[in-house]
């Protein structure tokens, strides 16, 4: 089976592998990932008056995201360990919607991108707000989970439309 020049991580006879990246220099990298959590609207009301019965839910949540980034690489099959230099899990709720809006930033001094941290993050921070309300609210719908924006590497500057 020939390489596929848009599947880095297959080698010449398909088998999957960790690119080598030993090659590449040191760059600054960052990445920015969103998703969101839509509830009932009391429950809604429960997480922005801090009254939920497990405590503090968005900085739970919160943790939770920052948590998951520095383990990106033992959870996702192929990523490279990372010395992250910052993480910042953010949340903006949208009451006309009942919604909560989830982004997560990566940064990184490294050889690879740290999308998949990002991601990560806003993946784990969005189940640990359904994991604190599901009590109120099993209905709950996750979703919209993309990367929004990477900077740094030879690809460049990436930022969603």
């Amino acid at each position: 089976m020939a390489k596929s020049p848009t599947l880095s991580h297959l080698d010449d006879q398909g088998a999957a592998h960790m690119v080598d990246v030993s090659g590449k220099s040191a760059t600054t990298r960052t990445a920015s990932a969103a998703g969101s959590v839509w509830m009932q609207p009391a429950t809604f009301e429960t997480l922005v008056a801090g009254t939920a019965k497990k405590g503090d839910v968005l900085a739970t949540a919160r943790i939770a995201g920052i948590m998951a980034a520095k383990k990106t690489h033992e959870l996702i099959p192929l990523c490279h360990p990372l010395l992250i230099s910052k993480v910042s899990v953010e949340f903006a709720p949208v009451a006309s919607e009942n919604r909560v809006d989830v982004t997560a930033t990566v940064r990184v001094e490294g050889k690879t991108g740290v999308e998949m941290e990002a991601l990560t993050a806003v993946s784990t921070a969005c189940l640990t707000l359904y994991d604190m309300l599901k009590a109120i609210d099993r209905g709950m719908r996750i979703g919209d989970i993309r990367v929004t924006e990477k900077a740094g590497g030879k690809s460049g500057h990436y930022q969603a439309s």
